[in-house]
């Protein structure tokens, strides 16, 4: 769980840390990577701009690239009662027609487990052991020398000045540590022009373990398993969205000519109009991820488009390599250090975020004849050839392969 800590009690309690941490951010990377040097006897400073939240946000399809963190923080039992695997996965043609079935988790299963879970979920799990924060806390000012930084970190309760040996920015997509560190030109943006609803309907047996999608033309609906619940995720362009869920849905149905309860399920959902997480399709790519003793991590560094459903688990293992790196390292060493991670890290992540945004051109597309020729290609395209980028990553992975964690 978090703990609630003022900004001025964690600073000192690292005071005697043979390494100073700042943490700025506290997602899925940022505070993944405050576990893991809490873990390693560092008593990291983690803030975070946002008030605390109970929000499930939304659901994640965690790749085994995750699984080494959540064994190294003790927290792997907790995930799985906490999560579902996702065993089947069912594309849908542009009418509504079931193209295939496969058995994903079984194609992955020789690198880890394939499981869904909510975000929200996935944070609970990850802060359960303890994780003091200061949330409603923003770094004011940050000033580097040659063995330290010195940064100004406010809140309500006034500001407070200390002193860091390396400060990490995992502040997400629209980061203001990434804008505090490089040139607006050194960093690029793709923006699909698309965007999405996410609403959850409760499960059943035959769907508990089962991800169904539709691409269709100009619209996508995605249906994913997690704990007892489904994730919808209701898609399209920014412009035909416009007129709100219950005009786009009406749209949706009309291009669908095989009923199928329960995507109408999902449908119904999102039509309602509630306030759903609304999701642009988005992302960003870094050109450096480190200067001197600054770098970022996650989004901050590279933001993910959910089309590949690599995002999170990528986030994860980013953390526990920057932890690695950092875990043994002097104060001297610390530049040295996050440039290895930069060195290890940045080509995976962005051939994985290659691979998502060379699927997102696939899927969010207007044209019905190109739609025909998809769904073919679906029927006779073996998942494993489409899989074949994940799985490489997953092969190789740049942790030490005597600090894998064997799974049980």
């Amino acid at each position: 769980m978090f703990i609630e800590t003022s900004i001025k009690e964690q600073v000192e309690r690292q005071r005697h840390d043979r390494m100073r941490v700042l943490v700025v951010g506290a997602g899925v990377a940022g505070l993944t990577l405050a576990q893991l040097l809490r873990r390693s006897g560092l008593s990291p400073v983690l803030v975070e701009r946002a008030s605390a939240s109970t929000e499930p946000g939304y659901m994640l399809a965690l790749m085994p690239l995750a699984e080494q963190a959540l064994r190294e923080l003790g927290v792997w039992d907790d995930y799985v009662s906490r999560s579902v695997p996702f065993h089947r996965y069912r594309p849908h043609g542009h009418r509504g027609q079931l193209l295939r079935e496969y058995e994903i988790d079984t194609l992955l299963g020789a690198e880890g487990e394939y499981r869904g879970i909510m975000r929200g979920s996935l944070m609970q799990v990850l802060s359960g052991p303890g994780a003091p924060i200061s949330h409603g806390a923003t770094l004011k000012a940050i000033r580097q020398a040659a063995d330290a930084v010195e940064a100004t970190l406010g809140s309500e309760a006034g500001d407070v000045e200390a002193v860091f040996d390396t400060v990490i920015f995992a502040d997400g997509l629209h980061s203001d540590g990434r804008a505090r560190l490089l040139d607006p030109r050194q960093v690029t943006t793709y923006d699909t022009n698309w965007a999405g609803w996410v609403a959850w309907i409760d499960t059943d047996p035959d769907h508990a373990d089962r991800g169904d999608e539709i691409w269709g033309a100009g619209f996508f609906v995605g249906i994913y398993p997690v704990n007892g619940q489904a994730g919808v995720f209701v898609g399209g362009s920014r412009a035909d969205m416009r007129a709100g869920p219950a005009a786009f849905i009406k749209h949706i149905r009309s291009r669908l000519r095989v009923p199928d309860p329960w995507f109408e399920r999902a449908l119904a959902q999102i039509e309602t109009g509630e306030e759903h997480y609304f999701w642009k399709l988005l992302d960003c790519r870094a050109e450096h991820w480190t200067v001197g003793r600054a770098a970022l991590l996650g989004d901050a560094a590279a933001g993910f488009l959910p089309t590949a459903g690599i995002g999170a688990g990528m986030a994860m293992e980013s953390a526990t390599v920057l932890a690695h790196c950092l875990r043994d390292v002097s104060r001297d060493g610390v530049a040295d250090a996050l440039r290895a991670y930069e060195r290890a890290q940045r080509p995976r992540v962005e051939a994985a975020q290659d691979s998502s945004r060379q699927l997102a051109k696939l899927m969010f597309r207007r044209s019905r004849i190109l739609a025909v020729f998809r769904d073919l290609a679906v029927r006779l395209l073996p998942l494993e050839t489409a899989l074949r980028p994940i799985r490489k990553l997953l092969d190789s992975s740049p942790l030490p392969k005597t600090t894998v964690a064997t799974r049980s």
